[in-house]
């Protein structure tokens, strides 16, 4: 793995540890307050803060996993070259896509 993957994959770590700890903390809260579905979406909605949380979640999650399926598939069946790296690029392309539309999913009506 090349120096800049290495550096991509540990920093997103950071952030992802950070992410999951707050999203697991929002749910553990939203759960002991008995908040329905409908009531998550009422707060969430037009709430630039939780875009911009769970928008950086998915951008971190887009560039972490690839790199990792990327190290797994080489490691384990040999698959190596250009062709593995436009395969991840395409998975995190998809990654980032989907993560992005559920983001703006929860904050727009």
């Amino acid at each position: 793995m090349s120096g800049a993957l290495f550096l991509a994959q540990r920093a997103t770590a950071v952030l992802l540890a950070w992410a999951v700890a707050a999203h697991l903390a929002l749910i553990i809260h939203a759960e002991r307050a008995g908040l329905t579905a409908g009531a998550i979406l009422a707060r969430t909605q037009h709430n630039g803060a939780f875009l911009a949380f769970y928008g950086l979640f998915v951008v971190a999650a887009a560039i972490h996993a690839p790199i990792g399926l990327r190290n797994v598939l080489a490691e384990w069946t040999g698959w190596r070259g250009r062709s593995l790296d436009a395969a991840m690029a395409g998975f995190a392309l998809a990654l980032l896509w989907l993560g992005l539309r559920a983001a703006y999913a929860m904050f727009a009506p």
